[in-house]
């Protein structure tokens, strides 16, 4: 395996990057030896060059090494793009983070207790609203080929929701809600006359030139290249590939597709404030505490709006989000001034049990920090 620069138009990395980039290089390597199939990361540094590692391999058969740009479904980084749309029509006065989700969706978010008149925009984005998720998923292998091919409409995955009583009361609690997001993605409709992905294409992806994102609808297939990727439903089960899927995350809770370098530049511009006026982003990053729970995959974590703060080692804070669908985990973290980010992709993990799961997750968690913790100039790591 090899690393080599990301972007054939950046200066030269000088001699004093060799530290971060066997480090990252190292980073990639244990998450193959902790169950990843394929493995595919990018730095950005603070004067813009771009480092990438690569392990594992593209396919179990073919054995085709990893594409260090490679596409793949971020799944849940969604939830940022759909915040950052949201928060835009709040900076034009077109909708308030406190206005109620009745306004917006009236009789929506209704019975079994849930009441869309005491639920705020704000809640939604927060994961602080306490709708329940009762969200579509693969239990084995024959459940993924008989429903591999299922689309969700937005209201179909609402009133799944529907169904159970609220988590908690507004505000009185904090719990990860896909629908809260897919609600979000349907109040962006409403008050814009447009798909939530048709505007966070109009606003973010090709102000930004973020060539390589988009929303694939009800596509199966991802376009090259890529990395196939596999899952285990079981432990001790064969892997299953789950490449081509449409799967549940076409809403604005899960629907994008995208590569690291895109991811890098978005985030770099989310938190550089080329996105949104000061006051949106400061909204964006107030944070609240999240569940024991979620904290126990992501250390340390806040939940802003569509975002996480997380601490660095190193001293100090970066921010980001996660993405995980059938096959794929993903993650970002940029430094608070967007300067210098990270974007890291997994597939074919093995993640069959939550001892899988918190494996992988702490060894991910280690190569962002230190991808952000290396300094280049110093070939180490940064002073607190």
């Amino acid at each position: 395996m090899t690393l080599s620069t990301g972007a054939p138009s950046a200066p030269a990395a000088p001699q004093h990057d060799d530290r971060l980039r066997i480090r990252l290089q190292r980073d990639a390597d244990a998450l193959i030896a902790v169950g990843a199939t394929g493995v595919q990361a990018r730095v950005v540094t603070s004067d813009g060059r771009n480092l990438t590692a690569a392990g594992g391999v593209a396919d179990l058969t073919g054995r085709r090494p990893v594409p260090r740009n490679g596409y793949f479904r971020i799944a849940s980084i969604t939830k940022t793009f759909v915040a950052t749309v949201t928060l835009q029509l709040a900076g034009e006065n077109r909708l308030s983070l406190d206005d109620p989700v009745d306004r917006w969706l009236p009789g929506v978010v209704s019975g079994n207790g849930n009441d869309g008149r005491a639920i705020t925009v704000r809640q939604l984005l927060q994961h602080t609203s306490g709708i329940h998720d009762d969200y579509p998923d693969y239990t084995s292998a024959e459940d993924f080929q008989e429903h591999r091919s299922d689309a969700y409409t937005p209201e179909q995955i609402v009133a799944r929701a529907m169904a159970h009583r609220p988590d908690f009361d507004p505000d009185t609690g904090w719990n990860y809600s896909n629908t809260g997001y897919v609600l979000l993605g349907m109040i962006i409709e409403r008050v814009t006359g447009h798909l939530w992905h048709e505007e966070v294409r109009d606003r973010i992806v090709r102000p930004l030139g973020l060539d390589h994102t988009f929303h694939p609808g009800t596509s199966p297939t991802l376009p090259r290249p890529h990395a196939e990727t596999y899952q285990r439903f079981a432990a001790g089960e064969p892997f299953v590939d789950v490449t081509e899927q449409i799967g549940s995350g076409t809403n604005g809770e899960a629907g994008l597709v995208s590569t690291t370098a895109d991811l890098d530049r978005f985030f770099g511009a989310l938190l550089g404030g080329r996105l949104l006026a000061p006051e949106q982003l400061a909204e964006m990053t107030r944070t609240v505490e999240v569940s024991e729970k979620f904290e126990r995959f992501m250390p340390g974590a806040r939940a802003g709006l569509g975002i996480f703060s997380r601490r660095l080692s190193c001293g100090g804070e970066y921010w980001g989000h996660e993405g995980g669908d059938a096959g794929w985990i993903s993650t970002t973290g940029v430094t608070a001034d967007g300067r210098r980010g990270v974007t890291v992709s997994l597939s074919g993990v093995q993640a069959a049990t939550d001892g899988d799961v918190l494996r992988v997750a702490e060894a991910e968690n280690r190569l962002v920090d230190d991808a952000l913790c290396t300094s280049p100039k110093a070939g180490g790591r940064q002073e607190r």
